[in-house]
């Protein structure tokens, strides 16, 4: 199957200029996604143009991942309603850097014939004067040509700097550059950059003669019509010091029916076949969840790992299902504040926590429970565990039930968990 034919199963496509596919099947092709350092990480809205350049290195072409070291000091103002805030030089050296250290684990860097590659455009703007891009770039592009892009048209009556207006003008120069030093003859990104792409394949025609190629692919919407890619918590990150492999997990198993097949198309390797089993098998038995199960899983093996996967899936099993003391006990400090991460947490003191009943500590050293009467009734009804164990009005606490030598998780009924932390 062919890159186009692939992408156009999976419903990633928006649109691409007329020649594309013959470009494609003639030769092994270099193209290249641009990506802006506004982060230390990716978030899971760049997986479109990640899974885009795994698909197109899979079909035998060569991919180039291009971060925006100039572009990045410009800000791209591509579906937004403002100015972005301009970053200083350190920040965007700093983005870079956990940027480049993500992208390295999605493609495959040392092949013979079409390793990827990652490149800064701050390499090739960096010695480049105001007046030697305005007369190099600048009088190829009239003003008429770059006041028809959306991106422009839409900052119309809010109004726009000139620094974002050149945008597209530095973004189509990269597309130049490639093309010329790098026999890069395609440019890959989301539907809202297809302004400042075709501005590249114009700069191509006119100063080279070339002919290049784009092809965009949609922007992802949820059934519901929300943002795809946040959370109650903001961004859904790649890092996982920003999103928790857990926390990721749980974004993908939450979801939603109408979503689900789209989203195993775009962000997992599965074939055809494979999906098709998935569906087939979600819809005779909806309420056992596998598409969005086989989806997580897929996701959060891609971007983080498989022991990572199962850590999740096992923290899962802790918060939402049937596990014992040695599941919360086997857990890391920093995995076991993700997988409990928001519950409400008491700091109490060791001086009130070591040989005092528990009644005391849930209702008069925190507000587990609103009063004694409450905790006796709760804990004599057999509905309050200690780490995941049951206990009884008599339990006092010892050193060996910390966990990580400092914490308590108390559950009170099903659902409801509780920390304390012994200072």
């Amino acid at each position: 199957m062919s890159f186009i034919q692939e992408l156009k199963w999976r419903g990633m496509i928006h649109d691409f200029i007329p020649g594309l596919e013959e470009q494609l099947s003639k030769e092994s092709t270099t193209a290249y996604v641009g990506i802006d350092p506004t982060a230390d990480s990716l978030h899971i809205g760049n997986l479109v143009q990640i899974m885009t350049m795994i698909h197109f290195q899979k079909n035998g072409h060569k991919p180039i991942l291009l971060v925006g070291g100039a572009t990045g000091m410009v800000g791209d103002p591509s579906g937004k309603d403002s100015e972005r805030k301009l970053l200083s030089e350190d920040v965007i050296k700093q983005n870079i850097e956990g940027i480049k250290k993500q992208l390295l684990k999605f493609l495959d860097f040392d092949s013979n014939k079409n390793s990827a590659e990652i490149i800064n455009n701050i390499d090739w703007f960096k010695d480049f004067s105001f007046l030697d891009f305005i007369r190099d770039a600048g009088k190829h592009i009239t003003i008429n040509y770059m006041m028809t892009k959306d991106s422009v048209k839409s900052r119309l009556e809010t109004g726009m700097s000139f620094t974002e207006f050149t945008y597209q003008l530095v973004q189509g120069y990269d597309f130049y550059y490639l093309f010329k030093h790098k026999n890069c003859k395609v440019q890959l990104g989301g539907s809202d950059q297809w302004g400042n792409i075709v501005t590249g394949t114009e700069l191509i025609r006119k100063k080279e003669r070339g002919e290049a190629y784009a092809l965009t692919t949609p922007l992802i919407e949820k059934a519901d019509g929300s943002k795809f890619g946040k959370s109650d918590g903001g961004n859904i990150w790649l890092d996982e010091n920003k999103t928790s492999a857990f926390k990721f997990y749980q974004f993908w198993l939450n979801t939603s029916d109408e979503d689900v097949e789209k989203y195993l198309k775009i962000f997992t390797l599965l074939d055809q076949k494979q999906i098709s089993d998935i569906m087939k098998e979600q819809v005779e038995n909806p309420h056992y969840r596998v598409a969005q199960k086989e989806l997580a899983k897929q996701v959060t093996c891609l971007v983080h790992s498989k022991d990572k996967f199962e850590l999740a899936l096992k923290a899962s099993s802790i918060l939402f299902g049937k596990s014992t003391y040695d599941d919360v006990a086997s857990l890391s400090e920093k995995d076991f504040l993700n997988v409990f991460e928001g519950v409400p947490t008491y700091e109490v003191s060791e001086k009130n926590i070591f040989k005092s009943y528990i009644i005391d500590l849930l209702s008069s050293h925190t507000s587990v429970f609103n009063s004694k009467s409450e905790a006796r009734r709760m804990l004599e009804s057999n509905s309050v565990s200690l780490n995941k164990v049951k206990i009884t009005i008599d339990k006092k606490i010892e050193n060996k039930d910390l966990l990580n030598d400092k914490y308590l998780l108390i559950q009170k009924g099903k659902k409801n968990y509780f920390i304390i932390i012994i200072k």
